[in-house]
């Protein structure tokens, strides 16, 4: 394979030498790329740090946290999972994720490390047009019985599946996420429980209507959590920027 053109007064690289020089530079990048990174994990960095953050916990709320860092050019690569309910557990308990945030504090068997978040506030709220709206309150277990719930499905690979806020023999519309909840009981499919913040600008419009329960239940306060005894440098960092977020009311439920 000839690299160079030599045909005329000053040698010329062949299209195959063009391209030689550009794998070679792109080689030259990865080479540099890899050095650093092994440089960085020598330092404690981490090479990469798998967070799942609660399907009930807006992604907005981190956003200060990523940004902040950024600035530490770490170069641990950040990896953002969703979850919902038993799911966010599951994923710590069989290592699919380092750090959780937003699960409930009900963690599985095992040796884990939590902080708390604050506690969740859930209220049943039903579009105004629905049947459940009409009814008297405090709403007794066998009337709210008679109206679908919608639900969000638990995500758990392993772990057994977590519901919250439902009534044996009620029927139940799954959906994939808490958005979509929302959405559904705003269209009248059904009712559910959704904290507070969620459903404020909701009720205040007067789309939706909330339903004092006779038989209300009680849930955990909302955590992060990790597993490691030792966790590298992105890991405390990101513990303790999310302490200074919960403490600042950047993170809530």
């Amino acid at each position: 394979m000839a690299i160079y053109d030599r045909s005329g007064h000053r040698a010329r690289l062949t299209p195959a030498g063009e391209r030689l020089l550009k794998d070679g530079r792109h080689l030259l990048d990865a080479a540099r790329q890899l050095e650093l990174r092994v440089s960085k994990q020598a330092q404690g960095w981490e090479d990469r740090l798998r967070i799942v953050v609660g399907d009930l916990v807006g992604f907005e709320q981190l956003l200060p946290s990523i940004a902040d860092f950024d600035r530490l050019q770490s170069d641990t690569r950040l990896h953002f999972i969703r979850e919902s309910f038993g799911g966010i557990w599951d994923a710590l308990y069989d290592d699919r994720a380092d750090l959780v945030i937003g699960a409930p504090n009900q963690p599985p068997p095992g040796d884990y490390f939590t902080r708390n978040i604050g506690d969740y506030d859930f209220v049943l709220v039903a579009a105004a047009g629905h049947p459940l709206a009409a009814e008297p309150e405090p709403v007794p277990p066998h009337v709210l019985r008679r109206y679908r719930a919608v639900a969000v499905g638990d995500t758990s690979r392993r772990l057994p599946a977590r519901t919250g806020g439902l009534l044996e023999g009620q029927q139940v519309l799954t959906v994939h996420s808490s958005q979509a909840k929302l959405k559904a009981i705003v269209a009248g499919l059904g009712t559910g429980h959704l904290p507070r913040s969620h459903v404020r600008a909701h009720l205040d419009s007067g789309e939706l209507v909330e339903k004092a329960e006779e038989e209300s239940g009680s849930f955990p306060p909302m955590c992060f959590a990790w597993k490691q005894e030792q966790p590298g440098r992105a890991m405390q960092w990101f513990i303790q920027r999310l302490e200074l977020a919960v403490e600042q009311g950047e993170l809530y439920i």
